[in-house]
């Protein structure tokens, strides 16, 4: 079982406590020595006051923040945790990713989704209605322009005839995983992914007819998902369905204990999670940090 760690460069207050070089230089130390595999960044460019001030969050630009890490945590890999691919040209994207994963010879990891905010789909100038008809044709069009080799693709309102992206990645291919937990995230993993990144909506105040996703309250529904994912993969003929790397151990608000933990991620494996979320808490950067430390103590040394 590998471990991912959202990171906590989001939280700007207090200020100046995770929005400094000498924070990204202690958070990467720290998350590299306790073991965890992939450091997560969220993807919110611009999104509405409202849905803030109701209990959103920021996020800082997810591939500033992913090549600040890597210049300080060497092993770590560089995961979005998800990247909202249709606010975006793939091309653009694909130029991003492929820049991270030379420079950080070979450490990038992909999730996409398609996002649930109307508001920011409005500042973005894209249309909210489109998006996964949007996600599926960029996902194929990160494909071929990932290669570092020439490639022709025909998108909605862009073309490329003949381009060219290079240095190209290191990776071949980059990881590409499938963010979501309704069943058309699910085939959209196996019929374009690498994986799928189905995350719990239950507890923690979070309402799935605003987020637009399908429910996850716990192990019974992503066991649902998961035999519904080997099903359509053995549908389609995709021998090696795609590996499944849950957003979280437990569901937001969930209590926790250690016990509960060990027993949670046993249960994850046996249905074949092969990597997991591990938020940590801590409203100061010395107390994130400590508890850093006491997961990977606590928690990672024992499945290594």
């Amino acid at each position: 079982m590998k471990f991912n760690i959202p990171l906590p460069f989001d939280q700007i207050e207090p200020a100046d406590e995770f929005t400094t070089m000498e924070a990204v230089r202690e958070v990467g130390a720290a998350i590299e020595k306790a073991g965890f595999n992939a450091g997560l960044v969220t993807d919110h460019p611009c999104p509405t006051s409202r849905w803030l001030d109701s209990g959103g969050h920021y996020a800082q630009g997810p591939f500033v923040m992913l090549a600040l890490l890597a210049a300080h945590a060497m092993r770590l890999r560089l995961q979005t945790g998800i990247l909202v691919l249709p606010y975006r040209n793939p091309f653009t994207v694909a130029r991003d990713v492929a820049t991270l994963d030379k420079f950080s010879n070979g450490r990038v990891t992909v999730s996409v989704g398609a996002g649930y905010l109307k508001g920011e789909y409005r500042a973005m100038g894209v249309d909210f209605e489109k998006r996964n008809e949007l996600m599926d044709e960029y996902m194929s069009a990160l494909r071929v322009s990932l290669t570092g080799k020439e490639f022709t693709f025909e998108g909605t309102g862009y073309n490329a005839f003949g381009n060219r992206i290079q240095p190209g990645p290191v990776q071949n291919p980059v990881p590409l995983y499938v963010g979501g937990n309704a069943r058309r995230a699910i085939r959209r993993a196996v019929d374009f992914g690498d994986g799928w990144n189905p995350f719990f909506t239950s507890g923690g105040g979070i309402d799935t007819t605003t987020t637009r996703t399908a429910s996850m309250a716990g192990e019974e529904d992503l066991s649902s998902g998961i035999a519904y994912l080997r099903e359509y993969a053995a549908k389609v003929g995709r021998e090696k369905p795609p590996e499944i790397v849950l957003g979280s151990i437990f569901a937001p608000g969930e209590e926790r204990s250690l016990q509960k933990t060990f027993d949670r991620i046993g249960t994850y494996r046996e249905l074949g999670v092969t990597a997991v979320g591990a938020h940590i808490p801590g409203r100061t950067r010395a107390e994130w940090l400590e508890n850093v430390q006491r997961f990977g103590e606590d928690v990672i040394s024992k499945f290594k």
